[in-house]
């Protein structure tokens, strides 16, 4: 009878086991859906997506999911920084300008320098902290003192990101903490690495750099691993969110090749730089060994909504002794002078051209805009008059030389000088009494290029004389240091018109073409025939 019990219970204890084996399996089910459930979106596997461009070129060498639009994390901060360098390069802020930080960006999440509300830093340090550290407080304060606000600034970088074909990126903060509608793709950030390449190549060994200086302490790179793995690797930026991924752009050169390549959702930073490391070998098997260089165009200035205001927190460290408004030109007449017709029997001379051109020519307050600095309102104000006159002189200089040149049947070789108009005679009542001698014409030439001043410079050779002499004057009021005193002349050759500043030195005309040519303005010098 035991045996048969026996017998009878074995089976069911052993089912009895395999329901609990069962039970327990079913129940960790039921766990692990319910936390996949919950979970927030970062603790999934972020979408992965990859690009890679000869940037010589911008020819794409290797695209996956590129057109998908993801959280960009700290890539975000690439675009912060274009912004930046493209308000000191036209003026709006500088280098050493104080920014005071406010509570919004002191309060930021990390990574961050720790900067304290209040606290005053030169934006110099905050540029580097962005760019090397990827600091949050610096990005926002970047954005605050730009802008006035970071949702003001978060509309600057996308109207800057549409100016430069990035056109599936919305930004919304200047830091690239997942926030709803921040979003971009592996194509444009790709797009706007190259930007930062050739638009400001001033700024980019930033990126390159291990370790910087940011102020109030010394800051690692975060891309330090890949700097340093990685044969001509130089930037460009980490990011990193729960949403977002692993992501990176990266630029590297080698002998004369240079190649982006940019991941998004990376499992790891290690597993991210292995593979960009991968994508960088295929760009350098699959790129050119040579390749004309292609730089891409640098979009229209897009500034912030009533520029001429302080900035936001900022505040101007100009040394005492060089107080004083800045005047900066803010383009040329927007109607140019035309020769009115000839009459049948008398033509024009170009002393009546001359005396017209005085007349119309707008004045240099309608030419120019004051930019908000330390000086008072009691500064003297000699300087700005100087500089007004200048610019009405030289501008209708200009515009006299082209009417001249378009009225004439044929070219003029060079200016010629002409005699200037003789004073009114006086009132009969004031010279009845007074007997002066007629004063002689007042003749108007230009300098002489003799003296050892051999040297000039060509800043192009354009369709017309009328526009290079538009260009000349542009590139003189832009470049007054290193122009004043040369000779602005138009030589007319079989393919054109050619703009030169003669009467120049050769280490002056060296020193011209090397300013010019970091403000992107072709420039190359001419010696003497």
């Amino acid at each position: 009878m035991a045996d048969i019990v026996q017998v009878t219970r074995t089976p069911l204890i052993r089912a009895g086991r395999a329901c609990s084996r069962l039970g327990r399996w079913v129940l960790g089910l039921v766990i692990f859906l319910s936390m996949v459930a919950t979970a927030p979106p970062g603790a999934m596997a972020a979408p992965y997506a990859a690009m890679v461009i000869d940037a010589r070129t911008g020819e794409v060498l290797h695209s996956r999911n590129a057109d998908t639009r993801l959280h960009p994390a700290s890539l975000t901060k690439m675009m912060t920084l274009y912004i930046a360098f493209e308000a000191v390069r036209n003026g709006e802020i500088s280098l050493d300008t104080k920014v005071k930080i406010s509570r919004n960006a002191a309060s930021e999440q990390p990574s961050k320098l720790g900067l304290k509300t209040g606290q005053r830093i030169a934006f110099r340090y905050l540029i580097r902290a962005a760019a090397v550290k990827s600091a949050n407080d610096a990005a926002t304060a970047i954005g605050e003192t730009l802008a006035g606000s970071e949702a003001a600034f978060a509309r600057r970088m996308t109207r800057t990101a549409k100016a430069l074909g990035m056109s599936r990126t919305t930004f919304k903060n200047a830091h690239g903490l997942t926030q709803k509608g921040h979003m971009s793709t592996a194509r444009d950030m790709t797009t706007l690495g190259r930007h930062l390449l050739y638009d400001y190549p001033e700024y980019y060994n930033l990126f390159s750099r291990r370790s910087t200086d940011a102020g109030v302490r010394k800051v690692p790179n975060t891309n330090r691993r890949l700097l340093a793995a990685y044969r001509g690797a130089d930037g460009i930026k980490t990011g990193y969110t729960r949403a977002a991924g692993f992501n990176l752009v990266a630029s590297a050169e080698r002998g004369n090749e240079r190649v982006i390549a940019t991941v998004f959702g990376g499992k790891s930073s290690t597993s991210r730089n292995a593979k960009v490391a991968e994508l960088l070998d295929l760009g350098f098997r699959r790129a050119p060994s040579r390749a004309k260089l292609r730089r891409p165009a640098r979009p229209p200035y897009q500034g912030n909504r009533g520029l001429g205001t302080q900035l936001a927190g900022a505040s101007d460290s100009t040394p005492n002794g060089a107080a004083g408004k800045t005047i900066r030109v803010s383009g040329l007449v927007k109607t140019s002078l035309r020769p009115k017709g000839r009459p049948a029997s008398d033509e024009p001379g170009t002393a009546t051209l001359l005396a017209e051109a005085q007349t119309n020519t707008p004045t240099a307050d309608a030419l120019t805009t004051e930019a908000p600095s330390a000086a008072s309102d009691d500064a003297p104000k000699l300087d700005r008059d100087v500089l007004q006159a200048s610019i009405t002189a030289a501008i209708a200089e200009a515009e006299v030389i082209a009417a001249v040149a378009e009225q004439a049947s044929t070219p003029i070789a060079k200016p010629r000088p002409f005699v200037g108009l003789r004073p009114m005679a006086r009132p009969a009542r004031l010279a009845e009494n007074q007997t002066t001698a007629e004063p002689e014409p007042v003749v108007v030439t230009r300098l002489s290029t003799s003296g050892g001043r051999y040297w000039g410079i060509n800043v192009g050779r354009y369709g017309s004389r009328y526009q290079a002499e538009k260009v000349l004057l542009r590139t003189a009021l832009a470049e007054m240091a290193t122009l004043d005193g040369s000779l602005r002349k138009v030589v007319r050759t079989p393919r054109g018109f050619d703009a030169n500043f003669l009467g120049m030195t050769k280490e002056s005309a060296a020193l011209a073409c090397r300013r010019l040519s970091a403000r992107n303005i072709t420039c190359e010098t001419v010696g003497p025939s």
